[in-house]
């Protein structure tokens, strides 16, 4: 597991979930909106179709995700939102891919941009890090909801790729195409994921320390806040001890 994925579960762990619901919705609204542009019946649509059920789990009223169906179909103005991924490099030489929902390209870029370079990175040019990642499908699982065997059955017959144990969660990693067949199995088998989605996963892991371990968390935090980022990946790696302590 990558330090990243570690920093977000502790952020998770001390956060209350209400404060962050107003972001979440913006994000889910948007992700809807560009995924209701392949079409609006999430039965035939499997990147909306997660979309919503994540809209659903964050207790999102029906009417804001009908309404962000037809913006992203046409029928209702405010549609226009673009899916850009930027690439860059963090404190120690870590990659980092951002992706963004904007209406803005050319304010976000230059917001992007700031941030890399006030929390010790850089902006890279298009596939300087992207060839780092590989695309694939990640569903995370709560341990206490299924014990190794059961789900390794589940999903493996699903056609998922890997289990991995990433402490108290498991990671589901599948090829994109294969999302939906193990979303479905794992909620078929009374299993409900705490996260689903499609994901730019590290191939390997670059551990860093000391204070470009401090400075690529707080830019990583950064990248999350600004208000067009849907998501932040990277390969960085600190050690859970060092991870805890910045924590407190």
């Amino acid at each position: 597991m990558s330090g990243h994925s570690k920093w977000a579960t502790i952020k998770h762990k001390k956060a209350a979930l209400d404060a962050k619901r107003g972001k979440s919705f913006t994000r889910i609204i948007k992700e809807i909106m560009i995924a209701a542009r392949s079409g609006g019946d999430p039965d035939g649509n499997p990147r909306l179709r997660t979309a919503i059920l994540a809209a659903k789990a964050a207790s999102m009223p029906s009417d804001n995700i009908k309404k962000a169906v037809m913006r992203g179909t046409g029928e209702l103005e405010g549609g226009q939102i673009e899916e850009v991924m930027f690439e860059g490099y963090g404190p120690g030489g870590s990659a980092v891919l951002v992706n963004v929902a904007t209406d803005n390209r050319n304010r976000t870029v230059s917001d992007i941009r700031h941030i890399f370079s006030k929390n010790g990175g850089n902006m890279g040019a298009e596939g300087s890090v992207a060839w780092m990642f590989d695309r694939k499908s990640q569903i995370l699982v709560a341990s206490d909801k299924a014990d190794e065997e059961k789900l390794m059955g589940i999903v493996l017959d699903a056609g998922a790729d890997d289990l991995r144990d990433d402490g108290d969660q498991w990671a589901v990693l599948s090829p994109p195409d294969r999302h939906d067949a193990v979303l479905k199995a794992l909620t078929a088998a009374g299993i409900v994921p705490d996260e689903a989605g499609v994901a730019m996963v590290p191939r390997n892991l670059l551990r860093i320390e000391g204070k470009n371990a401090s400075s690529m968390l707080r830019l990583s935090e950064a990248l999350e806040e600004h208000d067009d980022v849907q998501s932040v990946f990277s390969n960085f790696d600190i050690d859970e001890k060092d991870l805890l302590a910045m924590a407190e």
